[in-house]
Order: C-alpha cells, then structure tokens, then sequence
C-alpha cells in the first residue's frame, strides 16, 4: 500500500485528498503547516508527498528543501494556486518531482502518483542491482571487535565526515573505506584510491592533484589528479603516513578550502571530495619525529576507526574460514573442500601477524595442496609457507 503524506494550510483540501487517495487504495497522513509536515516526514516513511506552497510561517518551497536534505530521494509533488513558470522551475530545481496547479485535477493527480511511485520504486531496483554487482567483499565477523567496527561505519558512512583508518597490514582498512563509501549518500559517484606508499614522493603532487602541460620534463599533456577525478564522490588516501611533508601541505589546504591547483598552474579548482585516509603507523609519533603534520593529523581524524588485528579476533577464524574455502573454489572452479573442526581449532592457534591478508593465503594454499578433508595436520603443515 502506498503511504502518502499531504501538507496543506486549507482544511477542506486536506480532507478531500484524503478521501479520494484512501478511495484509491492509498494510507494517508495529514499535516496542516509544513513544520509538522517535516516532523512527520522525518518520523516515519513515505511513498509520495504532496504539499502547498503558498502556507503561513514555513512556505512549502522551504519545507521541500529542509524534506530533501532528509531523504532526496522520496517524491515530493508541489501543488499550489498561485502558480507560475518560475514558481514551478525554482521547486524542480529545489528537488520537487512535479508541480500541479490548484484547482487539482483528479486525473493528472492520479497519474502522478503512479509516476512518481514507479520511479522510486526503479531507484530502489537500481540500488539492490548496484549492491549485487557490487565489488565490495563482505565483512565477515560476529566478534564484539568486529561488531563496534561495523556499528561505527552504520553511524557514520551516511555523513560527510573525515575518517581516519588505523590498523596493521592486512586487517582490511580498504574494506572498511569502500563500505563508508558503499553506505554514503556518494555510493553512486567515484570511489578513488590513492596508496601514497607506492608513489614516488616526487610525483605524489601530480598524482593527486592533476598537472599541466608543460608542468615537468614528462608533462606532456594536461592530466586530472585523483582529486578531481574524485569530485562528488570519494577519495581514500592508504598509507597517508608516508606521504611527503609537501604533499601534506597541500592536502590540508584541499580540505580545508575545498579548493586544489594543478602543478605548474596557479588557477584553483573547487572540488567536491569526501576524504578518507587509512594508515598503518602510530601518526602521534610521526608528528613528535617531524615527518607528519599535526594540523592535518586533526583535519583527518574527525572519526577514527581502528580494524582490529585477527588475533583480537579469533572467534571469528570459523566464519572465515567458510567464506573462503566457498570464495576461493569459486573462483579455483572446483567444488568446496572439507574443514575437519581439529583443522579449525588448529587455525585458531597460530599468530596471524599478517592479519586477514595471511590467512585468506593459507586456506588457498590448503584448498590447491590438499586432497581430501583438511585437518590439524594438513594445517601444521602448510600454513607456514617453505622457503
């Protein structure tokens, strides 16, 4: 059943709504201004919104922007007796899915309704799809080090806020990145990666931030950075802890401007970017050797999510160890191996310095050695690899 809300200041066009949508099959809930309009809107969960603009105190032009910064995505229908092409064309561009004049035509309405639900039910189609297709691996875990992990980016994936990422080498600070991306309102637009660790310090400047023709001896045409490349979406910065003093300097002015410049240009270019940085070095004692900005330090570090190692996690050795044996035969073609509980008890005891990272490579290395079911002794065996 769709659930309709109508926020109009005249009563007999209240009820009248009411008795011809709930004639049609539809739930209707009424507001009489647009703050309580909103504060229903914010309650609970609408299919389609119709709402006036001409109305005392809040008008329905500033009630459809404070709903769309709520949920952009539900169809607002402006309605309205004092109609003009202006009028019209400044509630489009404010997020309104149509405008109807007053007095209302039954038909058109109706049709409207239909039309706006059978768009937010494609956006819904498109969203399921994209998580389908999605390349995001799974989170895999039900340790209590893992839930507070997934709790923090449920929170705080919806928001614009900087995060800072820390952890060692292989506890999935990237997975974490792209889910805080994959939950964002900027899921659909670019998701770029930078590791800072694998660009020499002399080209990190270009890398990021684009260059012009003529910049340097190989710049031979001009070239988006990843922040542009970025705009509108996200850029996660891995490893930011071996990124060169200059470069730093420059990232800050990024974020706190919102503004970069290209190398050998001094026009500047505003850009839209969410930033996300993951590191695995202890920045505090960066900062006191000299080698990492504490400002930037600060910018970045609006939220902190620190991925646990797995040997904080070892409950979660058998869920993983299921999740890869099916996604590696997947991808080897071959049906799933066999994992006696002494090989799953034998997992748990060894030391993962290698984190996520090693142990994804042992239950490979066990599904293609390994003939049979796979015990304590066939882990023994091959989990440290022969030199």
């Amino acid at each position: 059943m769709t659930k309709i809300l109508v926020i109009d200041d005249q009563k007999s066009i209240r009820n009248t709504l009411k008795e011809i949508l709930e004639y049609e099959g539809h739930e209707v809930a009424l507001a009489e201004a647009a703050p309580e309009g909103i504060a229903l809107f914010s309650s609970e969960k609408f299919d389609v919104v119709l709402c006036d603009i001409k109305m005392p105190g809040m008008d329905g032009i500033e009630a459809l922007q404070k709903m769309m910064k709520i949920n952009s995505e539900a169809p607002v229908v402006m309605i309205s007796g004092h109609g003009t092409v202006d009028t019209a064309v400044d509630a489009i561009k404010k997020g309104a899915y149509d405008f109807i004049e007053k007095p209302l035509d039954l038909n058109r309405l109706l049709v409207t309704i239909r039309n706006a639900m059978e768009r937010k039910n494609l956006v819904t189609e498109t969203k399921v799809l994209r998580r389908k297709v999605s390349k995001t691996s799974e989170m895999i875990g039900e340790s209590q080090a893992i839930a507070v992990v997934k709790e923090m980016i449920d929170k705080v994936a919806p928001t614009d806020a900087r995060v800072l990422i820390t952890g060692g080498n292989g506890t999935g600070k990237e997975l974490v990145a792209r889910w805080l991306h994959e939950k964002s309102n900027r899921a659909e637009s670019p998701f770029i990666e930078v590791n800072c660790a694998a660009i020499p310090s002399e080209l990190i400047e270009s890398e990021l931030f684009g260059h012009e023709k003529g910049a340097f001896t190989s710049a031979v045409k001009q070239r988006k950075g990843k922040f542009e490349q970025a705009d509108g979406g996200t850029i996660f910065l891995d490893e930011i802890g071996d990124m060169s003093l200059a470069a730093q300097a420059k990232v800050l002015r990024a974020l706190q401007e919102n503004v970069i410049s290209r190398v050998g240009s001094d026009k500047d270019i505003k850009v839209d970017v969410r930033v996300l940085a993951a590191t695995n070095k202890n920045l505090q004692e960066e900062i006191r050797k000299g080698c990492f900005r504490e400002d930037l330090f600060h910018r970045l570090s609006v939220i902190i999510i620190n991925v646990p190692a797995l040997n904080d996690r070892k409950e979660d050795i058998p869920l993983l160890t299921d999740h890869f044996n099916h996604q590696i035969c997947k991808e080897l073609g071959v049906a799933e191996k066999t994992f006696d509980p002494s090989a799953v008890q034998a997992l748990q005891e060894l030391s993962w310095t290698g984190n996520i990272r090693e142990f994804r490579n042992v239950i490979e290395r066990l599904i293609i050695l390994v003939n049979g079911i796979i015990t304590d002794r066939e882990v023994k065996a091959y989990a440290t690899p022969v030199w």
